[in-house]
């Protein structure tokens, strides 16, 4: 964990550290070297006569209130690639507050790397951040100290989350998520689990959940993470898609499209982070997380294009593509949140589930799909100022074709090939009750974060759901 402390003085910053500035900073000190600093037109970065301080970069004013680009992280990334400190010195005295939650998390979240689950001979012996002071002016104490601690929870969260995203999927498998929730979550006693193994599944009429899972020798899991920060009111459900890995079964995928298939659990994986953010910030309201996990796998077992499954809520799918898997596991999991809190406040289920949705929107936006015109303006809203922004796509009965069969209650993919995010949604709003407010989150563009031609876990859109829970309990 990243600690972190206010300052209103650079005299008070630990030695050697790494000064993150704006060249207009009234907080800077009148050297030359500063001075000289200040005339350049872009990134301005000095590693030698920077005494008390290793490091000193100023980045452009403007960036420091480009809420809509990233530019500031953009510019951070490679600065942080290979730190030449522990300590960093950030100075916030002027930023939009969405930049700042965002260099906030980013700093926090450098306390996770992929070495980290030590699967390299090589040990890791570079520099990391492990302090970030953050310094502003006397007024501004007080409002940054709440913002310090949330963005930290949720960093942790996303760390969380990122970290078993990242996990192979060998060893990844639906027990493992379930054991590595079930360790996590035993820190916090308002947490607590609940596991249906593969046959309490089929005994509780989990049908799409099963189907997918049991053509794998690793079988399915659900995993209902209940958190009572108060005795009563309304319980808030969290659904995630948990593909621990996905070669599209019968309907195999090519190598290419395989290769990052492990992160098809992160929907899961960023329930269980926001399950533990809200248990750290001690939140007063009653949640629900639920986990729908599966391996969709070639095997003897394996569901055949054309079979026909049914759900915990009644209905039948044809299944006729068993590479649009995620939406019947996520299908089966909203139906039994439903019937587990058929008075939710509200179901919100995430999933890296089409990658029509990065045709669309590519990899910066969500897409939110809903027809509960008071959840899209809320996530919409809070999509903004948590800068883990979202795109509301149409959600309405001119889809209904697009799930149609003629031997089931519904197929899981429209046989012309079209609005394949929104007829995703469309075949999973069936399974959530019209008086329980309902929204599709898609995050196959924004659960991975992309460079240099690999990709990693990003923990969105853990920020976003958290900055709604939090305006949620406040309206």
């Amino acid at each position: 964990m990243i600690s972190c402390e206010l300052i209103t003085t650079l005299a008070k910053a630990k030695p050697h550290s790494h000064l993150l500035a704006y060249p207009s900073s009234a907080l800077l000190p009148d050297t030359a070297l500063i001075n000289e600093m200040r005339e350049q037109k872009n990134v301005a970065d000095a590693r030698f006569g920077c005494a008390p301080f290793s490091r000193i970069t100023l980045l452009p004013d403007a960036l420091w209130h480009d809420a809509l680009t990233d530019g500031l992280l953009a510019a951070l990334r490679p600065l942080f690639a290979a730190p030449v400190s522990e300590n960093v010195v950030l100075d916030v005295s002027n930023i939009h507050d969405t930049v700042l939650v965002q260099v906030l998390r980013f700093l926090f979240n450098q306390a996770h790397r992929l070495s980290d689950l030590k699967l390299k001979k090589t040990a890791d012996t570079d520099l990391r951040i492990r302090h970030v002071t953050v310094l502003c002016l006397p007024e501004q104490q007080e409002h940054l100290s709440k913002i310090i601690e949330q963005q930290r929870a949720i960093a942790n969260g996303m760390i969380a989350a990122r970290r078993l995203a990242d996990t192979p999927s060998d060893r990844c498998t639906p027990q493992y998520v379930v054991d590595e929730a079930q360790t996590l979550c035993a820190a916090f006693p308002a947490l607590r689990c609940e596991v249906l193994d593969e046959k309490q599944i089929v005994e509780q009429g989990l049908g799409l959940l099963h189907a997918v899972g049991k053509g794998a020798t690793c079988p399915p899991r659900l995993l209902a993470i209940h958190y009572d920060g108060t005795n009563d009111g309304p319980v808030r459900c969290y659904v995630g898609k948990g593909i621990t890995f996905d070669t599209g079964g019968l309907w195999l995928k090519e190598g290419a499209g395989m290769y990052t298939m492990k992160y098809d659990m992160c929907g899961a994986a960023n329930v269980l982070g926001l399950m533990l953010i809200v248990a750290e910030l001690n939140l007063p309201v009653r949640i629900m997380g639920v986990l729908a996990l599966a391996e969709n796998a070639i095997g003897p077992d394996a569901m055949q294009p054309g079979t026909v499954a049914r759900a915990c809520n009644g209905l039948t799918v044809e299944i006729n593509n068993t590479d649009a898997e995620g939406r019947l596991v996520l299908a089966d999991a909203i139906a039994w949140a439903s019937e587990r809190h058929p008075q939710a406040h509200y179901i919100i289920d995430m999933a890296t589930l089409t990658g029509a949705v990065v045709k669309a929107l590519g990899y910066e936006l969500s897409g939110l799909m809903t027809q509960n015109e008071p959840l899209r303006q809320a996530l919409s809203l809070v999509g903004k100022t948590s800068g883990d922004d979202v795109w509301s796509l149409p959600l309405d009965a001119r889809l209904k074709k697009q799930t149609e069969s003629t031997i089931a209650d519904l197929c899981n993919t429209p046989t012309n090939n079209a609005a394949i995010s929104a007829s995703a949604a469309w075949l999973l709003h069936h399974f959530c009750p019209p008086t329980i407010p309902w929204a599709h989150l898609d995050i196959s563009g924004t659960a991975l974060w992309r460079e240099g031609g690999r990709s990693v876990a990003s923990g969105r859109p853990i920020p976003l759901l958290v900055e709604h829970l939090l305006a949620d309990i406040e309206s």
